[in-house]
């Protein structure tokens, strides 16, 4: 399932893993703040998860536009790009941005 709905939404984002934590599991950096959108499903049967760029300090929660989805050809779950209202950001950047952690999958970026 897509998410277009979401796109250019302002969402409130719960962040579990905030800039400078590692991953429970696989034990990488986080280089970005990360959450999930509360009261969501996504295919994985967990809240929708969300990227926030734009912002260079640790978070524990967010509320910003939803400006891409990460849609991941190879998962049966998206993710979402989250940026503070008003800022601009391009796919390049949004790419290197989350390439820590989707540089394993096969993923286009819907702007």
């Amino acid at each position: 399932m897509l998410e277009l709905s979401y796109l250019n939404q302002m969402l409130h984002v719960v962040v579990d893993r905030p800039l400078g934590s590692y991953h429970p599991e696989y034990r990488y950096r986080y280089p970005i703040n990360y959450g999930y959108i509360p009261d969501t499903l996504a295919p994985d049967g967990e809240e929708t998860d969300a990227y926030i760029i734009g912002i260079d300090y640790p978070i524990d929660h967010f509320y910003g536009k939803c400006i891409a989805i990460i849609e991941r050809l190879n998962d049966v779950e998206n993710k979402l790009v989250v940026a503070p209202p008003g800022f601009c950001f391009d796919m390049n950047l949004i790419q290197c941005s989350v390439s820590f952690q989707e540089q394993f999958f096969k993923t286009n970026i819907i702007m």
